[in-house]
């Protein structure tokens, strides 16, 4: 069962829940376990949405990469000058 049908079949199921006569104290038990289990599905759609939006056509995850730039030339051929006097 993919994560997308178990979110789905027990969002159904919790909301009929109050309405099928099931005793209290099992009530407490399954949506504990429920919010637990939505809790892990809902995580893991998060994270692999993640990691398409970041993938690059041919296969490879990107990564947040910095460079930063040289600068200006004219103020780096003020300092060359100043140090060969």
């Amino acid at each position: 069962m993919s994560r997308e049908s178990i979110v789905f079949v027990l969002g159904i199921i919790i909301f009929l829940m109050p309405h099928l006569g099931v005793p209290e104290d099992w009530k407490v038990y399954f949506y504990t376990g429920a919010g637990l289990i939505l809790l892990v599905a809902g995580y893991s759609l998060r994270r692999s949405a993640y990691l398409r939006s970041i993938e690059k056509e041919n296969g490879e995850h990107d990564g947040d990469s910095f460079a930063e730039n040289k600068g200006s030339r004219g103020v780096i051929s003020e300092v060359e000058n100043i140090t060969e006097v």
